[in-house]
């Protein structure tokens, strides 16, 4: 198995998925697509892809004309029945590829908090398992206008946190794919007090609360990487070709 990871900045790749992959024996090409507009081999090509997060805005597409590119790519993926999985920015982008529509919050999502598993979410291949709730590392400033043919997973008060497009492309707004050491890059990247004032964070608070948990959180995003590879394998056992 192949796969394609959509890189938007270098802090914020694929992390403990990318362990995940290694482990099941499949293939991982990063693309840097903010610093190349050269993919590794022809996207469609792959069995899967996947898109992370990063500090741009989801409608900065004349600061980052890349974000056009990734749009258009990702229609094209979700018409041809590529298995996709889009993490924070990937999922927004993912989410307006489909028709919706991204907002900014009034109030950024960043730290742990209780994600609510919705009654689809309880019987989706990836987040089944996580019912009927769990706590999640946040960060993020835009949610996700999910278009009305997507299958909502889970949620917050505040933003859609996962959803399903058909049967193989799946958004997840919470970070599953974090590493100890990109985490504390965020945090530290924002540790100024303007910054932390401007994101209502403490950070040395979040990282007290962040040092406990993120052992576990990151076995939590091997299995949810891991169940993505078995979904596609099913995939390719029943015989089901992308278009």
């Amino acid at each position: 198995m192949r796969l394609l990871s959509i890189n938007h900045q270098r802090d914020a790749g694929p992390g403990v998925f990318a362990e995940a992959i290694a482990g099941a024996g499949a293939q991982l090409d990063e693309w840097f697509i903010a610093e190349t507009q050269i993919p590794p081999a022809d996207p469609t090509g792959f069995d899967a892809v996947m898109s992370f997060g990063g500090s741009m805005d989801v409608d900065q597409e004349e600061l980052h004309p890349w974000l056009v590119d990734e749009k258009a790519l990702l229609q094209k993926l979700l018409t041809a029945g590529t298995p996709f999985l889009g993490v924070c920015l990937g999922a927004q982008l993912l989410s307006e590829a489909a028709g919706g529509n991204a907002h900014r919050l009034a109030r950024p999502e960043i730290g742990w908090l209780e994600v609510e598993v919705c009654t689809d979410g309880a019987h989706d291949a990836l987040l089944g398992t996580l019912a009927p709730h769990f706590e999640a590392f946040e960060w993020h400033h835009w949610a996700c206008g999910v278009p009305g043919h997507a299958t909502v997973l889970a949620r917050t008060p505040a933003s859609t946190q996962a959803f399903r497009i058909g049967d193989c492309a799946w958004g997840i707004q919470f970070h599953a794919e974090v590493t100890p050491a990109d985490a504390e890059a965020w945090i530290t990247e924002h540790e100024s007090e303007s910054e932390a004032k401007r994101l209502g964070i403490d950070p040395e608070a979040l990282r007290a609360q962040t040092a406990p948990r993120i052992a576990a959180w990151n076995v939590l995003g091997r299995e949810l990487c891991a169940r993505f590879l078995a979904a596609i394998e099913a995939r390719h056992d029943a015989g089901v070709q992308s278009a």
